[in-house]
């Protein structure tokens, strides 16, 4: 609508019974391989055509690497003016472009059908977030051979040190079908395996960045948030690193729907994180002030920021960006919270999302926007529509008209408003994506 974010559907096909909707898990889940059979020359026009997008495209494929079994990547050219085009037989990856230190990932596999996203929200700089955005959909993929498709090695849960999972207390049979991946017999080996598999990708993810950061010292103090779904069939496998939120929207007995947050925030507004914090710096009266980790971070966990993990990467960046470090603990890590979710016919869509968009929002109101509008506006975008709303009420409380807000540039803006990336994936059969820069 304006230079102020970008938008736009990347899935939409007609619902029909066998085209989209949900069965019972003894007539099988048709949600991934609907997605496969849109993928087609007609979709593939569609990406060319995107006034977003303008390329060449290019045929790459490897039948030997299951990470580059049919990927349909859309990348950032380094110059900015455009993007990269690959087409690996029938899946299809999107990479969102700079926006801001917002960065998404979606990729949808034809072949082994799941769906991957990742929102990954940079602070005080893109590097981390970029690092990110290149490395971890590749790092997951290889950590999950055996578990999405066939393959020798196989481990047990012990072997995997798999601790457990955290979840939201929630009440009825959603809980059930939260906690399913714990009390299923023939499910627990794969779920857990799965989780595991997401968080040592973003052990191995984190590795190489730090290990750059040794080289480049001003990498230690930038870092990202991080939140990965993985869908597999009617399983939902969830990772967060910080701040950002996945929301499902269900229909319980009453007729509007309600929010269930998927996952746990990591900040200083919630109070077992400072306590936690506080408790491993007991001789640093400043580990939490200000509303912030050392007065600097709001949140408690993040990917990267070296300087507020180790004492010799706060030492190796110039004075007027250290912390004063007390002890050799860690103020921040970069453990992520582990979920699984069992979907049903009672759950319409998923919110994915980084926090600017909480910071004009609660998770009610972002499920009553999201259901008012696909019933008011079916062939519109709600994503993009939950971002033109984060504009205008950043507008309203900065005093300023929307379009006086949106002519500031992206860097400045941030004085007004965090930037807000949006993914909805709707279990009918869409998905709509948005991002404010």
């Amino acid at each position: 609508m304006d230079p102020g974010f970008l938008s736009g559907p990347i899935i939409n096909f007609n619902k029909t019974s066998s085209n989209g909707g949900f069965k019972s898990k003894k007539k099988g889940w048709l949600f991934t391989k609907s997605f496969k059979r849109t993928i087609s020359d007609k979709m593939l026009k569609f990406f060319v055509s995107d006034k977003e997008c303008s390329s060449a495209l290019e045929t790459k494929t490897n039948n030997n690497d299951p990470s580059s079994r049919g990927t349909w990547s859309v990348d950032d050219d380094d110059d900015g003016d455009g993007y990269r085009f690959s087409m690996k037989s029938q899946n299809l990856q999107w990479a969102q472009g700079k926006a801001g230190e917002d960065r998404t990932h979606l990729v949808v596999s034809g072949e082994e059908g799941w769906i991957f996203v990742g929102i990954y929200d940079g602070f005080s700089g893109p590097d981390a977030p970029d690092h990110l955005l290149s490395n971890l959909f590749d790092a997951v993929l290889e950590e999950l051979k055996g578990l999405l498709w066939n393959d020798d090695k196989a481990e047990s849960d012990e072997d995997m040190g798999l601790g457990s999972f955290e979840g939201k207390q929630i009440c009825g049979k959603s809980s059930e079908r939260f906690e399913h991946s714990m009390n299923s017999p023939m499910g627990t080996f794969q779920h857990s395996g799965v989780l595991k598999a997401l968080s040592e990708g973003l052990n191995k993810t984190e590795e190489t960045y730090l290990k750059m950061a040794n080289l480049k010292p001003e990498l230690h103090a930038m870092g990202s948030c991080v939140l990965v779904m993985l869908m597999n069939g009617e399983d939902v496998y969830l990772m967060n690193v910080g701040d950002s939120r996945a929301i499902l929207a269900l229909k319980t007995g009453s007729s509007n729907l309600i929010p269930l947050q998927l996952t746990m925030d990591h900040n200083v507004d919630v109070e077992e994180e400072v306590e936690r914090i506080r408790q491993e710096h007991p001789d640093d009266d400043e580990a939490v002030v200000n509303e912030r980790v050392k007065g600097y971070l709001k949140v408690t966990r993040a990917f990267g920021a070296g300087f507020l993990k180790q004492p010799r990467w706060n030492d190796a960046l110039y004075d007027i960006f250290r912390i004063n470090y007390v002890g050799t603990s860690p103020y921040i890590s970069s453990s992520p919270s582990l979920y699984h979710y069992k979907l049903s016919p009672d759950d319409k869509f998923l919110v994915l999302s980084s926090d600017g968009l909480y910071q004009y929002f609660t998770n009610q109101q972002v499920v009553s926007e999201i259901e008012w509008f696909i019933a008011s506006f079916p062939d519109g975008d709600p994503a993009q529509h939950l971002v033109e709303q984060v504009l205008i009420r950043a507008a309203e409380k900065a005093g300023l008209d929307i379009h006086e807000l949106v002519e500031i540039p992206s860097g400045e803006r941030r004085m007004y408003h965090d930037d807000v990336s949006v993914i909805i994936i709707s279990l009918e059969g869409r998905i709509w994506r948005s991002f404010s820069k």
